[in-house]
């Protein structure tokens, strides 16, 4: 039976703040250790940039299962989110690793230990958050990189065999489940897939990925996978703060408030707007915050992860809700400018009307 050498990567992220000062940070933590991560394989001196690198923390290895080491790494990204992971080699069949792939992806005590492990940082690294939320929003992901796969004459297996011999394995493994797919179900799950080199493959899904490849060449599929998850995770906030900040001022408006509603709605009008700038300001420093240079490569794994996972929807999402505040923003002005003309207006009669009585009088 076939064995398979590999690493689950269970990613769970937290955003935290509304943003995270590096520089303050590394003073914290102190100087980061020698990266462990390996460098990319493909032959360009460059493929993704952090426009401000996140901050890498290992921890000790924790145990979630008896006789289970996970090797523990906190990233930290600037725009106040981080991302915990959980990492544990393997050695299995392919039937076990199905099994295994579905037990940790249903398995509860992940994410409570990472949260543990996060909060238990909090102390430290709290000068460095800016504006802290009370609550967090999470989000978690799974990545299983089978780094060795052998034919009969021990020769790496091609990706497009490992597709057709295996495609059914993969398929649960990126579903997290453990017994067989529907055909269409099967066909859907394979769709997100993509290799640079014959023996390398990656297969997204919205829960789990699959990467078969050297450490070095997981490397930056599992950075893309991860940073589409904080992408996600960041627009899932900004849609609550915008539902939040449209419903307070739709009730406002509904609530009326007699003849000087206009003038008390200015007040929320400048708040609903500062919040869709900032708002706009926050998703463009998200969005930037990675560059693909000279590698088209990794600019389709990412599109194609980002879409797998969801980022675009709630990006849509995000971006008709802007749009909206921005038209309830510019009702709420017109609606004030109009009641300031129309009280300038009437102070103006007003004036007149005792000019003439005064003229009158003083005629008679």
């Amino acid at each position: 039976m076939q064995q398979l050498r590999g690493s689950f990567s269970l990613l769970v992220l937290y955003d935290v703040a509304e943003e995270i000062k590096l520089d303050r940070l590394r003073e914290l933590l102190g100087p980061e250790p020698v990266r462990r991560e390996p460098k990319f394989k493909h032959p360009a001196p460059e493929y993704v940039r952090f426009e401000r690198p996140p901050v890498v923390e290992y921890l000790d290895p924790v145990s979630i299962t008896p006789g289970e080491q996970f090797e523990t790494r906190l990233k930290y990204f600037d725009y106040g989110v981080i991302s915990v992971e959980l990492e544990l080699p393997f050695e299995a069949a392919w039937d076990d690793l199905v099994r295994l792939s579905s037990r940790f992806i249903a398995m509860p005590e992940i994410e409570k230990r990472a949260l543990e492990l996060v909060r238990a940082r909090l102390t430290l690294i709290a000068p460095a958050l800016i504006q802290a939320y009370p609550a967090w929003l999470s989000e978690d992901y799974y990545i299983i990189n089978v780094r060795e796969s052998l034919d009969e004459q021990g020769k790496p297996v091609a990706a497009a065999a490992l597709l057709v011999e295996h495609g059914d394995e993969i398929a649960r493994i990126v579903r997290g489940e453990s017994g067989p797919l529907a055909d269409a179900e099967r066909a859907d799950a394979l769709q997100s897939k993509l290799s640079y080199y014959p023996t390398d493959l990656l297969v997204v899904g919205w829960v789990a990925a699959f990467v078969y490849d050297t450490p070095e060449g997981a490397a930056p599929a599992i950075q893309l996978l991860e940073y589409a998850n904080t992408q996600l995770l960041q627009f899932r906030h900004y849609d609550d703060v915008l539902t939040r900040i449209l419903e307070n001022v739709y009730k406002a408006v509904k609530r009326g408030g007699g003849p000087f509603r206009h003038w008390r709605m200015t007040r929320q009008a400048a708040d609903l707007n500062a919040v869709r700038l900032e708002v706009t300001d926050l998703a463009e420093r998200t969005d930037n915050a990675i560059k693909f240079i000279s590698d088209m490569f990794y600019a389709r794994a990412y599109r194609m992860a980002a879409a797998r996972v969801g980022v675009p929807d709630y990006r849509t999402l995000v971006e008709r809700k802007l749009r909206i505040a921005a038209d309830l923003y510019q009702s709420m002005m017109d609606d004030y400018h109009q009641a300031r003309s129309f009280l300038l207006e009437l102070m103006v009669v007003a004036i007149l009307v005792i000019e003439l009585v005064h003229l009158f009088r003083g005629a008679f």
